[in-house]
C-alpha cells in the first residue's frame, strides 16, 4: 500500500460551504474505502494549505482517481505527494550508486 500526502485548499465553493466539510471528509474517506485504501489522518492547518490528508492507497492510479474524483465536486483544490515511509527511504538510499 502506497502513501499519499495531499495539501488541500478550499475553493470559493468549498469556503461558502465549510460546514458542510465535515461530511465531505466522511464521503472522501468512504471513496478511499472504495478505492481499496484508508484514510489515515485529517488536519485542518494554518498557512499556505487549509487542509492535510495522509492516505493510503493501493497505487497511483487509485491515487489519481481519489484526486481526481474529490476535486471534480468543487469544493477543493489538490496537491498530491507520494510519501516514502523511513524503512522505503533507507532502501532508496542505500541503492544510490
Amino acid at each position: 500500500m502506497a502513501t499519499y500526502i495531499m495539501l488541500l485548499n478550499y475553493t470559493d465553493q468549498g469556503i461558502r460551504n465549510v460546514k458542510d466539510s465535515p461530511n465531505r471528509s466522511d464521503a472522501a474517506k468512504a471513496l478511499a474505502q472504495k478505492l481499496g485504501g484508508e484514510f489515515k489522518q485529517i488536519y485542518l492547518t494554518l498557512g499556505t494549505y487549509d487542509l492535510v490528508v495522509v492516505l493510503e492507497l493501493p497505487d497511483d492510479a487509485a491515487a489519481a482517481k481519489f484526486a481526481l474524483t474529490t476535486g471534480a465536486l468543487g469544493n477543493i483544490r489538490t496537491t498530491t505527494l507520494k510519501a516514502f515511509n523511513e524503512a522505503e527511504y533507507r532502501d532508496i538510499i542505500a541503492a544510490l550508486p
